[in-house]
């Protein structure tokens, strides 16, 4: 999730719980900390990112710093703090980057896919809820600093009360779509595993990904319509490609990699083109997260690399 969101629900956080918002708001950021390993690339990021910063372990250590920062050394403080530490890997865990709890006993990635990288209709919420305070305290000025908080925790209370409704409901549109994916059939079979990726703007619409041997199909699922699983495209994988596993891009990207496809293209010079891709963030024709090789016919690995957002990752 992004931080203006992380920012506002520690906000919100602050104002029901009665302790420093300022306080809160870093204490719901602190898990990315780990940005500092963006100095180090694009591969050093993806391989460090929501890595042990987001895990259960390091929270409660993560919950000390703004208590330091701010001098306050009592055990309420604390468990706030911790709250706010929590609310970050809890919305990091709903979306389809995913998240690596358990570290460092377990580097496996954990995510729900029932939102987005950022959630418009969340962080509208949330800057209403601002919003809304903001007006009442120009309003009613006059009236004191203890009906003020008051409007302050009531409008957080709204926020952090619709935040919690929405994202049950599109857990449960998620569960929908899942379902009605699966009750259909796939070049004759039943899928080998069903994915459905949130679309930013409704609860109602996702991409599904669907994994049989061999293959994948993107299709559009609908909620509000009849689903059609012809209305898919379906694309072949080929198979993973050893020599190019053995460098360092698509190591570390293999990793990351929670829906693996393999593009493989022969090049005029009869060396391959090798993509790995994930089609959580893209498709085999439009990928986001790629690693690309060019790998010769003795196996030797020419040039290897690994993008964001760009076609083929180049």
């Amino acid at each position: 999730m992004d931080n203006v969101t992380h920012s506002l629900v520690g906000l919100m956080l602050g104002r029901v719980s009665g302790r420093n918002a300022a306080m809160m708001a870093i204490a719901a950021n602190l898990p990315d900390i780990d940005i500092v390993t963006w100095a180090g690339g694009t591969l050093t990021y993806l391989e460090f990112h929501r890595g042990i910063a987001h895990s259960l372990i390091a929270a409660p250590l993560l919950a000390l710093i703004p208590m330091l920062l701010f001098r306050s050394r009592n055990w309420q403080s604390y468990l706030a703090c911790l709250v706010g530490v929590l609310s970050h890997l809890t919305l990091d865990w709903t979306n389809v980057y995913g998240i690596r709890l358990l570290l460092p006993f377990s580097g496996r990635w954990l995510r729900l896919d029932i939102t987005d990288l950022l959630d418009p209709w969340i962080l509208l919420a949330l800057l209403l809820a601002v919003a809304a305070t903001a007006l009442a305290g120009l309003v009613s000025s006059e009236i004191g600093a203890k009906k003020s908080y008051a409007v302050k925790r009531g409008w957080a209370w709204v926020a952090l009360v619709f935040l919690l409704a929405y994202e049950g409901g599109r857990f449960a549109a998620h569960q929908r779509a899942l379902a009605v994916m699966g009750a259909r059939l796939y070049n004759g079979q039943p899928a080998n595993r069903l994915t459905a990726i949130p679309n930013r703007w409704t609860p109602f619409q996702w991409r599904g990904v669907v994994e049989g041997d061999g293959y994948v199909v993107i299709v559009p699922v609908d909620l509000n319509t009849e689903f059609d699983p012809s209305a898919g495209r379906i694309d072949y994988t080929g198979p993973p490609n050893e020599a190019a596993l053995k460098t360092g891009p698509f190591e570390v990207f293999s990793k990351f990699d929670q829906l693996p496809f393999w593009k493989i293209e022969k090049l005029t010079d009869e060396s391959t083109d090798v993509q790995l891709i994930d089609l959580r963030f893209g498709t085999p024709e439009q990928p986001g997260f790629a690693a690309t090789a060019v790998v010769e016919p003795s196996g030797v690995v020419k040039d290897s690399r690994f993008g964001f957002g760009l076609p083929g990752g180049r």
